[in-house]
């Protein structure tokens, strides 16, 4: 087995309205070094400490999956880990590291997998493929699964800043989906609808400021999660202020994520960190590469 590194960027879900179905990859990065070795070993050079016994890794659990999907024995490997990306934050670190392990498995494996192959795979793990298929394709993906395939369009030609106020406090996912309502009238679902197609149509047309005021009048997630996320008024309200389109809740939270004028993000970040000093507010790009492998 050739070494190899395999870098995955972090990813936001549901871009306001796009509920389930809208992410974004943004340049905050997994990162593996992986070698073949005489017996498996896990190297973190960031937080938290992998669990003392491979086995219990997440990483690996999804490359023996994928490997055994195929038939096949997944060879042992040290595997050098760096993240950048926040876990339960809603910064995509699951989508992120079920990237990873389907990749070592694809590369150790031999197994020659496509990227439909990898998207298929990483959705049936992740449940959906809103943050797989960014992290994976890079820009902006919007997906949806109809009897069991998924379809998808990327747009990689965003002209956006992000800026991010990622608080101190995890929020897991599940916890997030139980304060979500069980159904939706016909009336409410029309017209959330509507503000996604709305939301979607502005980013295509270059109409950042409109799209930005569609991604915060949101009828399907984010008038419930509200209550969950620390500063979530404020940080819509100072961001704007600051010159922001407009703030959403990075996938299920508790991070915002404001889209700012291509060029702003650094000044509007540091403005956003003297308002929220127990934050860690950053300026970020759009990743347009997705998940890269280079080999060593």
């Amino acid at each position: 087995m050739r070494s190899f590194r395999v870098s995955v960027p972090a990813s936001t879900a549901n871009v306001g309205p796009g509920f389930d179905s809208m992410g974004l990859a943004v340049n905050l990065y997994l990162t593996l070094h992986v070698e073949e070795s005489e017996h498996w070993e896990f190297i973190q050079h960031s937080p938290p400490a992998p669990p003392s016994d491979y086995k219990d890794h997440f990483i690996y659990k999804v490359a023996k999956q994928i490997a055994d999907r195929h038939h096949k024995k997944l060879p042992a490997c040290k595997v050098t880990e760096t993240s950048e990306i926040p876990l339960a934050r809603g910064l995509g670190s699951s989508a992120s590291a079920i990237l990873a392990g389907i990749e070592i498995a694809n590369q150790a494996c031999d197994l020659n997998l496509s990227n439909e192959e990898k998207l298929q795979y990483g959705t049936e793990i992740e449940g959906h493929p809103d943050n797989i298929a960014p992290a994976l394709f890079g820009g902006l993906v919007i997906s949806v699964i109809i009897e069991e395939e998924i379809e998808r369009i990327e747009f990689k030609d965003l002209q956006m800043d992000i800026v991010v106020s990622i608080p101190g406090v995890e929020l897991k996912t599940e916890a997030a989906r139980k304060v979500l309502p069980e159904s939706y009238s016909k009336k409410h679902a029309a017209s959330a609808s509507a503000v996604s197609n709305l939301v979607v149509a502005s980013l295509v047309s270059g109409d950042y400021a409109l799209a930005g005021k569609m991604m915060e009048r949101d009828l399907f997630h984010e008038p419930y999660r509200a209550k969950l996320i620390p500063n979530y008024d404020k940080i819509r309200l100072r961001a704007k202020e600051f010159g922001a389109y407009g703030s959403i809740i990075s996938g299920a939270g508790p991070t915002m994520m404001s889209f700012v004028p291509s060029g702003n993000g650094a000044t509007i970040a540091n403005k956003m960190q003297t308002i929220l000093p127990d934050y860690k507010v950053q300026a970020l790009n759009i990743d347009t590469e997705g998940l890269k492998i280079t080999y060593s």
